[in-house]
């Protein structure tokens, strides 16, 4: 009885007032079987903890996926995989928004703030990893540095 009810608030606490949201995100206890749900350690925590969690990850779940979005490049989360490829032409850091072209045809852009001036770097190898939320971390050999990027093209 008292987990149907630590269900139920968590259930509530996530959605939110009828109608406030067209899709309530799915809880942990419901994206997970009970044997992930396990190994994650999740079991342990206490309803309040679980649903101060789920709550978060209402708030910084991704949007749907339509068609024709930067999303739709990986529409299947096991298929993003490690890209090393290298950049088109020079590579002196990043500014803000900045665009790296790759010679394999894929575009990347700059998701995290900030500017970083590293010199000039011609044609750079560069390893694209996926990390953890979705998100995906460029690492450019040579010069130390590495920031985090969306996929454009």
């Amino acid at each position: 009885m008292r987990t149907l009810l630590c269900l139920a608030l968590t259930t509530f606490a996530v959605a939110g007032p009828v109608g406030a949201q067209e899709q309530p995100q799915p809880t942990l206890e419901e994206r997970m079987s009970q044997a992930e749900f396990r190994a994650a350690g999740l079991d342990k925590l206490s309803p309040e903890e679980l649903a101060r969690l789920n709550t978060w990850l209402a708030g910084h779940t991704a949007p749907p996926r339509r068609p024709g979005s930067r999303e739709a490049f990986y529409p299947d989360p096991d298929a993003r995989t490690t890209v090393n490829a290298h950049i088109a032409g020079d590579f002196t850091g990043w500014r803000g928004k900045t665009i790296f072209r790759l010679d394999n045809g894929q575009e990347w852009q700059q998701t995290e703030s900030g500017y970083r001036n590293v010199g000039v770097f011609h044609n750079p190898s560069v390893t694209i990893k996926p990390m953890i939320l979705g998100s995906w971390l460029m690492v450019v050999e040579g010069c130390g540095c590495s920031l985090r990027v969306q996929r454009i093209k």
